[in-house]
């Protein structure tokens, strides 16, 4: 599979780094069969007092070149309303479209965050009796994203790469970050074994210390782990932090178990719901073009019947051939003891014996094997949306064959940061001056040495600017400094095609087939070194002549 999140990194940025450094430095014999060791070709004065000079000279040509190359990449933007593709798929190949329900069918404003950590807090102080003054915290959204790993044991936040390796600076005890050096000495330096990472579902049992937060609604348990964590610290309060994941754990559960959100969704549904008539339209195009739809949510009946009768209609269930409710995924997908039950107008289960999934009806619980047999939906002419990348899609890709789609808002917002001159300008000069500290890093006396650390200090100063740009503790949902986050390597492994909305499917013909880029490895030469790469991309440019 290949993944195109952060392809200004790789495309643009990397042809910008590479025609820059063509301006300056470049290699010998790279490329040539039978070639020897590759040397530099620019060779520096030979006395040792010119080298700063040399390298200065280097460095100016390489910025120069790059900020003449902005214009070239900035006419080359992605679309943030694009669908990008992990894996080859026709629609053409598709006859049955199934979705979840939360985020993807329907999304919620900023309110309902709020409501969740308020919610949670209250029942942590009135149940759990957590002291009172934990109320003076509030939701802030712009602190964590999804993604993160939790250190049960230890009460630390964290980001990971796809290696296991904890992103330096992004460590939060409460809401003050972990000194780098601190972290080295607790974890005997970055990298987090196999055996302490989360089970297959994200979750921490059988021993793990880690939980990795996968789902939206877990951004406000996030935050309010760290703010009551914070408290304690503060006032210097000894606690058990294996105690109080499994408070907030169960608060959080709690506001949704005990139907605490339900109830005031339901009570103010334009607060919190935001209403979007091209989910209408997505639907009305498939049932249009003959596709067989279904819905499988953990939602319970009414919520979901008073939501999709919002933002869809009173006749949304003329547009779903099955609905299923209060699955209970990914459980759904694995147990094969729970049967069906039909779910009457009033909300109550009848004790009938399911023969036949009928249109209009709605179900509860059931399980996907005999979701099969009386469907007969198989394989890879299933596609499944969903925005829970371990919940919604890992089962259906590895065990039943399913194409799967992920519903992934957050990357909407970061496309058009990255889609700005700013975010440009950085990321083609930060390539650039890593290319040029690889390439002089040969030159050994003290002189150059003092002017490498210099770019050094520098491109760790930009590689703060940057994750700045999207979220001031953690960055990007989808990198760290350098590598692919460890959410962006289960996406890439779980999900066939990756969107913000499933509005974006409006954008393309139902007989449109996705094809991943081939994104160059490590050994191979980039297609794109002597020019931009617009080879199929989806961009903004085109989009906006459409």
């Amino acid at each position: 599979m290949a993944t195109a999140a952060v392809v200004v990194t790789r495309g643009a940025c990397a042809w910008a780094a590479a025609a820059a450094l063509r301006g300056g430095c470049g290699t010998a014999a790279r490329g040539r069969p039978g070639a020897g060791p590759a040397r530099p070709l620019c060779t520096a004065p030979g006395t040792a007092p010119s080298m700063k000079r040399y390298l200065w000279e280097r460095y100016r040509e390489a910025k120069r070149s790059t900020d003449e190359s902005v214009p070239s990449i900035m006419s080359n933007l992605l679309n943030p309303d694009a669908i990008f593709s992990n894996n080859e798929m026709s629609l053409s190949d598709i006859e049955v479209y199934g979705f979840d329900y939360d985020y993807t069918l329907v999304f919620y404003s900023k309110h309902l965050h709020t409501l969740i950590f308020n919610a949670a807090r209250d029942l942590l102080i009135n149940e759990h009796r957590y002291p009172m003054e934990i109320r003076k915290y509030e939701y802030d959204p712009s602190f964590a994203i999804r993604g993160l790993h939790y250190d049960v044991q230890r009460a630390i936040l964290m980001k990971i790469d796809a290696f296991h390796y904890i992103q330096l600076g992004t460590v939060y005890r409460g809401l003050s970050v972990v000194p780098d050096e601190e972290v080295i000495e607790m974890y005997e330096g970055s990298h987090v074994p196999l055996e302490q990472m989360s089970d297959f579902y994200g979750k921490s049992s059988h021993g793990n210390t880690m939980k990795q937060f996968m789902d939206i609604f877990s951004l406000p348990e996030m935050t309010l782990l760290s703010c009551v964590n914070e408290y304690f610290l503060k006032n210097n309060i000894d606690y058990e932090p294996v105690h109080l994941y499994k408070d907030v754990k169960d608060s959080i559960r709690d506001v949704h178990i005990k139907g605490i959100m339900y109830r005031a969704i339901e009570a103010d549904i334009e607060k919190y719901i935001c209403y979007a008539e091209q989910t209408r339209a997505v639907l009305a195009k498939l049932a249009d073009h003959g596709k067989k739809m279904f819905l499988i949510t953990n939602s319970p009946s009414s919520f979901v019947d008073k939501g999709m009768k919002y933002i869809v209609g009173k006749d949304w269930r003329d547009l779903f051939d099955v609905v299923i409710v209060q699955a209970e995924k990914p459980n759904f997908f694995n147990d094969k003891r729970r049967p069906f039950r039909k779910v009457n107008e009033k909300g109550v289960l009848l004790w009938d014996k399911i023969h036949k999934l009928q249109k209009g009806q709605i179900y509860k619980q059931g399980n996907l094997y005999e979701f099969l047999k009386l469907t007969g939906w198989r394989g890879s002419k299933v596609l499944y949306f969903g925005d829970h990348i371990y919940s919604d899609l890992a089962d259906l890709t590895l065990k039943h064959g399913w194409r799967t789609g992920a519903i992934i808002p957050e990357l909407r917002s970061e496309l058009r940061i990255m889609n700005t001159e700013q975010y440009v300008q950085t990321m083609a000069w930060l390539q650039t001056l890593t290319g040029l500290l690889e390439q002089m890093q040969v030159h050994r006396d003290v002189e150059s040495q003092l002017v490498l650390q210099e770019w050094k200090k520098e491109r760790k100063e930009m590689r703060e600017m940057t994750k700045s740009f999207f979220n001031a503790q953690f960055g990007s949902l989808f990198r760290t400094d350098q590598n692919p986050t460890y959410f962006l390597r289960r996406l890439s492994r779980f999900a066939d095609i990756y969107m913000a909305s499933l509005s974006c499917l409006l954008n393309y013909d139902v007989n449109h087939t996705f094809y991943p880029r081939r994104t160059p490895l490590q050994h191979e030469l980039p297609a794109w070194s002597d020019g931009p790469p617009s080879f199929r991309l989806p961009l903004l440019q085109e989009a906006q002549a459409k």
